[in-house]
């Protein structure tokens, strides 16, 4: 944001990033959740810079056949004065 102070009715865009495994049926890769928290520093660190206004902490326990899974994933809700031309929707 362009002033000092952090003003919430300044944001415009929020752009949702979930870093982890947030699905079962599909678990991510190292190099997708790497890939992931590499958005989230691109959104905070490019122009427009964008504030992280919220953060949710997931976690699941899942029984698959005989395994029991463990789920953990970050969502990252950053929000921007504008919607920054590099993000794609």
């Amino acid at each position: 944001m362009s002033n000092s102070k952090f003003q919430l009715s300044a944001v415009k865009f929020v752009k949702r990033i979930v870093v982890g495994n947030d699905n079962p049926e599909r678990m991510k890769t190292e190099e997708e959740v790497q890939s992931e928290m590499a958005i989230v520093n691109r959104c905070l660190n490019e122009l427009p810079r964008g504030v992280i206004i919220g953060l949710e902490k997931n976690f699941g326990l899942y029984n698959i056949g005989e395994h029991q899974v463990v789920l953990q994933s970050l969502v990252y809700n950053i929000g921007f004065e504008r919607k920054p031309v590099w993000i794609d929707g």
